[in-house]
């Protein structure tokens, strides 16, 4: 870094702690080296001395004196980062792992895997921009809702796509999402397993929990544990869905008495819950890592950063990105 920088504290860092603040901006700057930094005065908040666990808010100016490593210039891609950007360039910024046989992205929220009615813009049609040498455009293994955000694997190619879908088949991949969730369930871990049959609405296809044997129904179970709860009011859930039915864990989680917060489709409350201060009314669903077979041997271990709006109710409740990691 050429001198000192002033940063600007986004929206989606709102009651950020200062140290992680730098953690996710400067990956390579170490503790230790921010400690002196902030005992010396280098690092300042609005021209005042900080310390690591100051808070920092939107609008804030952040004094950053030169460091010897890399500086993350943004966070995950966005819907509205994406507008009036080229689908590769699109492409690159969601791209958080690239190898000979595989791409991984980390999707955001808002932005559809594939068409549909209504749907301009999707990443099957984006990877048309990234045709290989030979004409073969990479191939999507699995899905993600439009409103779920994280990561997504892509085959570069068709045997690896064949390999990649095999272990989804198989159920070889253990697949990580995070949520936050209105009230607390009964049990601080659990399988969940119900009978799930699709059916037609105004506002789309919906899911719904049948009893076994009735027709067009699929088994689902998904697996959950309380990370990090807010009182009685909201639960940072870990999930992991052993079967892939549309809407698995929203429905699951509505099924528990435990909506995912800003579900349109599976949410509802008495008319006296009101959505929390700082919380944004979206999806609250973020598919963090992956763990699946890699089509060259050994295995692929893919983790996704959360989208802003997710990111801020973390930081306005206070929950420790760390507890989800040892929940892995």
């Amino acid at each position: 870094m050429a001198g000192v920088e002033q940063i600007k504290i986004d929206e989606g860092e709102a009651g950020m702690r200062l140290d992680r603040w730098f953690k996710s901006h400067y990956p390579g700057l170490g503790f230790g080296q921010l400690q002196k930094l902030l005992r010396t005065g280098q690092v300042r908040v609005d021209g005042g001395r900080a310390k690591a666990d100051t808070r920092v808010q939107p609008g804030q100016m952040v004094r950053v004196p030169p460091l010897q490593v890399d500086h993350k210039a943004s966070g995950p891609a966005t819907v509205r980062t994406m507008r009036g950007q080229a689908d590769g360039d699109v492409l690159s910024q969601m791209l958080i792992h690239e190898d000979d046989k595989v791409y991984v992205f980390n999707k955001p929220a808002g932005l559809a895997v594939q068409g549909g009615s209504g749907v301009a813009r999707h990443v099957d049609g984006m990877l048309e921009a990234w045709r290989n040498k030979k004409g073969e455009k990479p191939r999507l293994v699995h899905r993600l809702d439009r409103d779920t955000s994280g990561v997504l694997v892509v085959a570069r190619s068709r045997l690896a796509a064949m390999k990649l879908a095999e272990a989804f088949r198989a159920r070889e991949t253990q697949k990580i999402y995070w949520a936050l969730v209105k009230g607390v369930p009964k049990k601080r871990e659990a399988k969940i397993s119900t009978w799930l049959a699709k059916e037609q609405t105004p506002d789309g296809d919906r899911m719904r929990v049948v009893k076994h044997g009735e027709p067009d129904s699929d088994h689902a179970v998904s697996n959950y544990k309380i990370v990090e709860q807010a009182g009685t009011a909201l639960s940072w859930l870990h999930m992991e869905p052993y079967t892939g039915r549309t809407h698995q864990l929203r429905v699951h989680a509505a099924h528990i008495g435990c909506p995912i917060i800003g579900d349109p489709k599976y949410f509802e409350a008495d008319q006296n819950w009101e959505l929390p201060g700082g919380l944004q009314n979206r999806l609250h669903l973020h598919a963090r890592r992956i763990i699946i077979p890699h089509p060259s041997g050994g295995k692929l271990d893919v983790t996704a950063e959360m989208p802003g709006h997710m990111q801020q109710a973390w930081n306005l409740l206070g929950f420790d990105e760390t507890l989800g990691e040892t929940e892995s």
